[in-house]
């Protein structure tokens, strides 16, 4: 990866969730939803953007990601007005679940060192 990639992959990670605090106006998303990493293409013209939802309801993280899908243009509108590009890359998003996968590894561990299982 070269140094621009890096630095296009920062900025579109700081400005999605800059985008998704202060232009994104719907309750479903509110501050539930941290995105923790973007895998752009070599060209810049698609984004992964992986993020973390702060629930555990199931119903409700779908609901997260169907508000994301539907805010999707308007997130990459956004984003063609922050980021200067060639291209504005085109967003696809997956649920981050390895922070809760982290938890139960944690609850794992603290459960053998009390000798509980």
């Amino acid at each position: 990866m070269t140094l621009r990639n890096e630095k296009v992959r920062k900025a579109m990670m700081r400005e999605i969730s800059s985008i998704l605090l202060t232009e994104i106006q719907d309750s479903r998303i509110s501050s539930l939803v941290s995105v923790t990493d973007v895998v752009m293409a070599h060209d810049n013209s698609f984004a992964k953007v992986y993020f973390s939802i702060l629930t555990q309801d199931e119903t409700n993280k779908q609901k997260i990601f169907d508000a994301l899908n539907s805010h999707k243009s308007q997130i990459r509108y956004n984003i063609g007005k922050r980021i200067r590009l060639r291209v504005t890359p085109d967003l696809k998003f997956y649920l981050d679940d390895s922070l809760e996968r982290g938890m139960k590894v944690l609850e794992i561990i603290d459960k053998i060192s009390k000798e509980e299982i």
